[in-house]
């Protein structure tokens, strides 16, 4: 079993948010968690959210406690700081649930 979340982004530079993931994916890689699926969004057809979402994708981890241990990571929260928090305008958390690996 592994822990996954399926996330709606609203990117708004696309370049930078390429540095970020490349940027935290050796981070990513030490808590065990990857991605699974990754879709750029052209049109969002229904929404609980008044964000807009141009990006989809699910990341996975091994156990909740390795990913909240990676979401607070002192050197991921560098990064994230650094380059999401400028190529990001919006995130949504579409859903949080146990899947198979």
């Amino acid at each position: 079993m592994a822990y996954e979340r399926i996330m709606g982004l609203d990117v708004i530079d696309d370049q930078e948010y390429q540095k970020y993931r490349e940027a935290m994916m050796p981070i990513l890689k030490s808590f065990g968690g990857s991605f699974g699926y990754d879709f750029r969004v052209s049109e969002v057809l229904l929404t609980k959210t008044a964000d807009n979402i141009n990006r989809v994708f699910t990341i996975a981890f091994p156990n909740p406690k390795q990913m909240d241990d990676f979401f607070s990571d002192p050197d991921y929260l560098v990064v994230k700081e650094k380059i999401f928090d400028k190529s990001v305008k919006s995130k949504t958390t579409i859903s949080v649930h146990e899947t198979e690996l």
